[in-house]
């Protein structure tokens, strides 16, 4: 599995219905700062960004956008639907993990940051938190995103993603 995703190039398009069966297109967040997070239903890791990413996403008001993308082979639409009823979240469904398998996506969470004219400028992990380092000392989302609204290039532009691998479908 290869990603054809390259730091500071256009993020390939892509189009996923969301929970409710509309259709989500990349190319439809032009002029918003989006972050793609790789999310599953199951993950305790996910859970964890999840309420990170709440704290986040409420500083920067309207300014960030986040899509989460289901693309776990062995989780159901009703797993995804009552893990998500008590948010308000834009779910997007990868059932046959082709956009992940497009990104290179490998955990969840899975983060990957694209700009405001659609380039791909951040892919990793939200923090430096491992599963033998349970606090975070940097956070590289976050400073991803604040470069971005500052009009700056993120200082770091990739990092290792951690969290449960992506379950996906066996090749027959």
């Amino acid at each position: 599995m290869g990603s054809v995703t390259k730091i500071n190039q256009p993020a390939p398009d892509f189009e996923l219905p969301d929970l409710q069966g509309v259709v989500h297109r990349l190319k439809d967040m032009r002029g918003q700062v989006l972050i793609l997070n790789f999310w599953s239903a199951e993950c305790p890791w996910s859970e964890r960004a999840d309420r990170e990413l709440g704290v986040l996403l409420a500083g920067w008001q309207e300014r960030v956008k986040i899509w989460r993308i289901a693309s776990n082979a062995n989780e159901t639409l009703g797993t995804i639907q009552a893990t998500t009823a008590k948010q308000a979240p834009v779910i997007l469904i990868d059932q046959e993990q082709a956009v992940a398998d497009l990104y290179g996506a490998l955990t969840t969470p899975h983060l990957y940051l694209i700009d405001q004219v659609g380039y791909l400028r951040y892919r990793g992990a939200i923090d430096d938190i491992t599963f033998r380092k349970r606090t975070a000392n940097r956070h590289y989302l976050r400073a991803a995103v604040e470069a971005l609204l500052s009009g700056r290039q993120p200082e770091l532009p990739e990092t290792q993603p951690y969290g449960c691998t992506i379950v996906r479908h066996l090749p027959e």
